[in-house]
């Protein structure tokens, strides 16, 4: 995913100013997707000059409102149907790979600490669901669906690394 897409994708929803997207990023999209203020704000600056998005309003200290063009419904409608998800690098993944290059104990200790992290960040996400406001509105409509697959993940993630530390044996 792009920084460029989720910009698109909260504009799509309704007008807003950089500050604006950074509480949406902070308040929804910082579990999926985290983006910095200069990030947010650089991308507002070139999604404006390729079209993609028009400043609507200005206002003081130089706030811009922000609306999604046309052409910028097409490029996000675009991503989302003809071009496919692409397969995430997981440094998890590559580190499980290489346990030999570490002692067993240091394995499972290793696999301990994901168990742990991903359990956090079930309670994070957990906390997340109960504690908004959710309304019928479509960032709360699909972001529920998104915090759900959080949900999943980090379960899977949990219940994986303590399945994969039975499986080392002890030395």
């Amino acid at each position: 995913m792009s920084l460029r897409h989720a910009v698109l994708g909260l504009l799509s929803e309704e007008p807003g100013s950089g500050w604006d997207l950074m509480q949406k990023f902070d308040n929804s999209l910082r579990h999926a997707w985290a983006a910095t203020q200069s990030q947010v704000y650089g991308e507002l600056a070139k999604l404006a000059d390729t079209g993609l998005i028009a400043v609507i309003e200005e206002g003081p200290r130089g706030r811009k409102v922000y609306e999604i063009t046309e052409d910028g419904r097409v490029e996000l409608r675009r991503w989302m149907i003809d071009v496919a998800p692409r397969p995430r690098r997981d440094d998890l993944i590559l580190r499980v790979f290489f346990l030999n290059a570490i002692s067993p104990a240091e394995a499972r200790e290793f696999l301990g600490h994901i168990a742990k992290a991903a359990d956090e960040r079930h309670e994070e996400l957990r906390e997340v669901r109960d504690q908004t406001d959710w309304s019928d509105d479509a960032l709360s409509v699909y972001g529920a669906l998104a915090l759900e697959w959080g949900l999943r993940f980090e379960a899977m993630h949990r219940d994986w690394a303590e399945w994969a530390r039975t499986k080392l044996v002890e030395q």
